[in-house]
């Protein structure tokens, strides 16, 4: 593999040049503390991206360096990294040849060159998957199939490789919106901090589909009670833990809204607490508005939430006493449909990318307030969905 144009605008180092800087850089970058950062985009001749980027992060000075083309896969929209480090898996929405539903693949990692190695592929078994998940054990992943309105589940091999799905579990039901709530559209999967459950967001159904993650089998069991909702017509789209394992949170797509969970380790159980706007006080919804991520700050304090077509990155402030929200600033998010975003390891910098504007871009948080501000740094992927960091340590 190498590494080529994107588009007309952008300029990616070949493979061959990655690997030069790397095994020069990479001793100073672990002893700095710094990161890989890998993209997830759509691909194709009409975005000219290839596959899965990889760039490096200077967590001292917020520097990202270039991205260069780690992988080729097909439209490797969301990601997850294995805890141990080794392995990367992504989805790709893009239907393989002769396979039911879309492709889920395991890489091999070189933290020293940022590249990856194919190990395998197995089948999504549902439409349009557009999140995987590896559980905190490294023993288990899971999928949401968008278009078919389910998820499955994978044990994860010694060598990093997928087995094919032993869990397949296929929501039905419809909600209040007829055009997008007519069935079930499942769009993320995460798990409990103790990892004793999964909880999948439904945005057809207005519902979080809970279930038991058995480890040793990766098999998965419907909960009970099986399911939270959120307010009608939400859509409920990706979901985010505080860091106490106390409380969640979960973005209404439809709505433009955030849901704070208070959660019961024992039984699985979200029992909501109350539901903001992502939007500033007075503006009104529009159609061509919708969000996208949701992220807890790791010192447990802010939670953010992307705003497409707005285009902002909602900052919030979060107090523990009552589970509830406030709304900071929503802040410009650097580029056109900011889709997902994440925060470094050192919690001092996010990432966000979009997938019209086909850029990346780098902010500071406010420690005091979590307020986010651009610090001038971008680089171009396109059509980038999907960011993930992983630590050098």
């Amino acid at each position: 593999m190498q590494g080529s144009m994107m588009n007309p605008r952008t300029r990616l180092f070949g493979t061959a040049t990655l690997l030069a800087v790397s095994l020069a850089t990479s001793a100073a970058f672990a002893a700095a503390g710094d990161c890989l950062v890998y993209f997830g985009p759509y691909t194709g001749a009409k975005t000219g991206s290839k596959g899965i980027y990889v760039s490096r992060f200077n967590s001292s000075t917020g520097t990202l360096a270039a991205p260069a083309l780690a992988a080729e896969t097909g439209s490797p929209s969301f990601l997850s990294i294995h805890p141990s480090k080794k392995y990367l898996y992504c989805v790709g929405e893009m239907a393989t040849p002769g396979q039911k539903g879309g492709g889920v693949s395991a890489f091999s990692i070189d933290k020293t060159t940022g590249l990856l190695t194919k190990i395998n592929q197995v089948s999504s078994v549902g439409d349009g998957p557009c999140h995987v998940n590896v559980h905190t054990s490294g023993k288990v992943a899971i999928v949401a199939n968008y278009g078919g309105g389910s998820c499955a589940s994978y044990v994860v091999k010694d060598d990093g490789s997928l087995s094919e799905a032993v869990s397949f579990m296929q929501h039905a039901g419809s909600s209040v919106d007829t055009r997008r709530q007519a069935g079930p559209h499942t769009h993320s999967g995460n798990y409990s901090p103790d990892g004793r459950f999964a909880f999948f967001c439904d945005l057809g159904l207005d519902k979080i589909m809970i279930y038991k993650v058995d480890t040793a089998t990766a098999k998965l069991e419907a909960n009970d009670p099986p399911f939270a909702t959120v307010p009608a017509g939400s859509g409920p789209r990706h979901f985010a833990f505080h860091p106490s394992g106390k409380f969640a949170f979960v973005n209404g797509e439809m709505l433009m809204n955030v849901t704070s969970f208070r959660y019961d380790a024992a039984a699985g159980v979200l029992s909501p607490i109350e539901t903001v706007s992502t939007l500033p006080a007075g503006e009104a919804m529009s159609p061509k508005y919708s969000t996208a991520e949701t992220v807890a700050h790791p010192n447990g304090k802010f939670v953010y939430v992307s705003n497409r077509g707005h285009d902002t990155i909602a900052c919030y402030t979060f107090d523990e006493a009552s589970g509830k929200l406030k709304l900071q600033a929503n802040v410009a998010s650097g580029g056109k449909i900011p889709r997902n975003f994440n925060i470094d390891p050192s919690g001092k910098w996010m990432i966000t990318a979009h997938n019209n504007s086909s850029d990346i871009v780098v902010f500071a948080i406010d420690p005091a307030t979590g307020i986010i501000k651009p610090t001038g740094q971008r680089q171009e992927v396109a059509s980038c969905v999907c960011v993930k960091f992983l630590s050098l340590d």
